[in-house]
Formats: structure tokens, C-alpha cells, sequence
């Protein structure tokens, strides 16, 4: 279909977009992982139009969650406009990152989308585990434990023993970004942490999401 959002890049010397976004649909049989994964939808759908159709096209309120984000210093060159500064992996509810081989070009993490991109998304965040934390993050738990955080499902110990069941809480932040911690953000992740559990986090996460973390 004719995407209603993008410009074609005029002076991309590499690459040349004619305008058209073909979307992952069902056409019967099995279903790919890439049409699982697609977000957006046509009104009327897809079996009801015929070459030169108008129709409707959006995300319907959706669940999903993130499986990797980048930023894109200077933005990516692409066949179109506006160049993207940010690239968001998600999968919608129900689906894992199990379900995406590393081999497809889904390359084991999902769809991507690109915020600000002209694309008019509305988020709503229903839950971010650790969001005190930031990724190099040193902490100790409630059992005398050091750990390194570098997302909410990759925990590092440093005394070499297995992870297990991951940090006990609750945590008490040792360094960030190398340096000692400030008072204010050490009292966040004390506070973020005084209830509950690693464990407890991940079946609320789970719950939410119907799906396994990434690893």
C-alpha cells in the first residue's frame, strides 16, 4: 500500500523508495512469525481490497513489549523521510522472542518502529521493571550480594556464582556510571525495591505480557 507518512528521500544516492509498505497479513495456512508480529491494520481488510482501493490504515490499541531500543547518532540513512533517530523492537502480547529465529529478519527481537518518525503513535507505558535503574548499575541486594545491572532480566554477580533466582530485595545502589551514587538516586531504587521481589517482577511482567523475557 501506498504509506501516508514517509517522503521519499530525494537525495539518498544509495537506495531509491517508490512510497509503497507492504504489511504482513494472513493469507491463509500457517502463519509466519513476521504477519504474528505485524502491528498495523487496514479498514476494510486486507481479503476486501483490490489494486487501487482506498482503505484505512493504524495500530489498534495493542500490548507490547520492548525488546530493544537504539538511538541513532547521526540518524540512520534511509530510502525515506524523516531519517530515524530511534529504533523501538517490539512484540505484542502473546509473543516471545522464542518465537523469532535469529535467522528471519526479524533477527530474534521483533517489529521495529520508529519514534518520531512522522507515524502519529500514542504510548501508554503500563509497567517498566527497574525503572530506577539504569544499565551499568551497581548494586547490593538484601543478602550481602554485589550485582551488575544491565537490564531488568540481565543481572551479573560479581562473585561469579550463579545468578539463580537474581538479587534479593531490597537493593541498595553502590555506583552509577562508574562514580558513587547521589543520595537522591540511591533513595529511588531503596524505595522502588522495598517491596516485593526480583521473582515477583517477572510474573507481573509475565502476566501483563503473556510472553518469556529476553534474555
Amino acid at each position: 500500500m501506498r504509506w501516508p507518512w514517509w517522503e521519499i528521500d530525494p537525495e539518498n544516492k544509495f537506495a531509491h523508495w517508490n512510497g509503497v509498505v507492504a504489511l504482513g497479513v494472513h493469507s491463509g495456512g500457517s502463519i509466519s512469525p513476521e504477519v504474528e508480529a505485524e502491528l498495523f491494520r487496514t479498514d476494510p481488510p486486507p481479503e476486501q481490497l483490490k489494486a487501487g482501493d482506498v482503505c484505512r490504515v493504524g495500530v489498534p490499541p495493542t500490548v507490547v513489549h520492548v525488546t530493544d531500543v537504539a538511538h541513532h547518532h547521526p540518524p540512520l540513512e534511509t530510502a525515506w523521510l524523516p531519517h530515524p533517530t530511534q529504533t523501538v523492537t517490539v512484540l505484542p502480547r502473546g509473543l516471545s522472542y522464542r518465537e523469532f529465529p535469529d535467522e528471519t529478519h526479524l533477527d530474534g527481537s521483533g517489529y521495529t518502529i520508529h519514534p518520531g518518525d512522522g507515524i502519529p503513535f500514542t504510548f501508554e507505558l503500563l509497567m517498566r521493571p527497574y525503572a530506577s535503574l539504569q544499565v551499568g548499575d551497581e548494586v547490593a541486594d538484601a543478602v550481602g550480594r554485589a550485582w551488575r545491572f544491565d537490564g531488568p532480566w540481565d543481572w551479573t554477580p560479581f562473585d561469579g556464582e550463579p545468578a539463580d533466582a537474581g538479587p534479593e530485595w531490597p537493593l541498595v545502589l553502590l555506583t552509577r556510571a562508574g562514580t558513587p551514587c547521589s543520595v537522591e538516586d540511591a533513595e529511588a531504587v531503596a524505595a522502588s525495591t522495598a517491596k516485593g521481589s526480583h521473582q515477583e517482577t517477572i510474573r507481573d511482567w509475565m502476566a501483563l505480557t503473556e510472553a518469556s523475557p529476553t534474555p
